[in-house]
């Protein structure tokens, strides 16, 4: 593995650990002023530049009463593309939890995130959610 390689999967790490920790100006500082995130096969653009994707985290995290990573990921990386399988827990104020896993792809340019694309079974999200974070996140999400 080349030096760069191995500095990308540490950046990466990096932003996963600021993700769980919800630190969101941590998270800001490790992508580029273009970065674009989305979570494929929902509706929507997703967001762009730092303040976009933390915004668009935000809508469905911050209202969580517990968010982690569960231990177990995998991170693989060639170049500039680092993927992460990892899983997060979601816990709602209501009692509900979900367990949700996630193939992460992340592409960086000078050192930080450029691209992040998730791909996730979102059903197992909308299915087990409770409704009024349902209600919230169709309110809060800009219009597509």
């Amino acid at each position: 593995m080349s030096a760069q390689t191995s500095v990308n999967k540490q950046v990466v790490q990096q932003f996963w650990d600021a993700l769980a920790a919800r630190d969101w100006g941590g998270m800001k500082a490790l992508l580029t002023d273009d970065a674009h995130y989305t979570d494929v096969g929902t509706v929507g653009p997703g967001g762009t530049g730092p303040e976009g994707v933390v915004a668009r985290l935000r809508i469905g995290l911050e209202s969580l009463s517990g968010y982690s990573h569960l231990d177990g990921t995998n991170m693989i990386a060639e170049g500039d593309l680092v993927m992460t399988e990892h899983t997060e827990r979601w816990t709602f104020h209501t009692g509900e939890v979900i367990d949700h896993s996630f193939v992460s792809v992340t592409q960086l340019r000078d050192g930080r995130i450029c691209r992040w694309h998730d791909y996730s079974n979102i059903p197992n999200i909308t299915d087990n959610a409770p409704r009024w974070w349902i209600e919230h996140i169709m309110k809060a999400a800009p219009p597509s």
